[in-house]
């Protein structure tokens, strides 16, 4: 019988990706840890994935655009692929995120929609 889910346990990391080790075919998702000062050292965009992060701990801020976002724990932000995007942990505070990467528009039915009862 064919295995339906795959869990695995992750240990604490700067950056763990989890693509590979979940075998995601629709989307990618990263967990990332910014030490106080520090920052994503690149300015990034996208061709077609939209991304979704979401604070899991502490603060920072995004400079989307050339706009700056204030970033604290329980915030979640959606950014267009399009839009170019760096991100900052507080100056005396880490940031722990996710993000999650889907392609922009591919989403057709969702939650109650796309379930099969039974």
């Amino acid at each position: 019988m064919a295995m339906n889910f795959k869990k695995v346990g992750v240990q604490e990391g700067a950056r763990i990706e989890l693509h590979d080790t979940l075998g995601l075919t629709g989307a990618e998702i990263s967990i990332n840890v910014l030490p106080a000062g520090a920052s994503v050292p690149f300015v990034h965009a996208h061709r077609q994935n939209e991304e979704i992060y979401g604070i899991l701990e502490g603060e920072g801020k995004a400079e989307i655009d050339g706009e700056t976002v204030l970033l604290s724990a329980g915030d979640w932000l959606r950014v267009s692929p399009a839009a170019k995007r760096r991100f900052f942990a507080g100056e005396n505070s880490a940031i722990k995120y996710i993000c999650i990467q889907v392609k922009e528009n591919s989403l057709k039915e969702y939650t109650a929609a796309d379930a099969v009862i039974g």
